[in-house]
């Protein structure tokens, strides 16, 4: 697949970007270099391949979920202008 030049300034229109007239060859060039990578991808045979979560095929190092700080809701509340129950009170911004 070859990008002409209206397929660039198209791309550009969509994606609200200015170019120079001088730089949209070397644009067509990149996208159309690019596009091509991407069929080349596609084309790949991956019938027999399990996704990964990970490149590395490693598990998660996971921790035990347990507390580490202390509750500081009331300290840190002190400064704020209003609460209530617990919670920060905040002007309504939607009508």
């Amino acid at each position: 697949m070859s990008l002409q030049k209206d397929d660039v300034e198209k791309i550009a229109h969509l994606a609200r970007l200015s170019l120079n007239e001088a730089d949209i060859p070397a644009y067509a060039d990149n996208l159309t270099n690019i596009l091509n990578l991407v069929d080349q991808m596609n084309a790949v045979d991956t019938t027999d391949i399990s996704p990964m979560a990970h490149p590395f095929n490693e598990s998660q190092r996971l921790r035990e979920d347990e507390v580490t700080e202390t509750n500081q809701r009331e300290q840190l509340q002190q400064n704020s202008p209003a609460t209530e129950k617990g919670l920060f009170l905040v002007p309504k911004v939607i009508e």
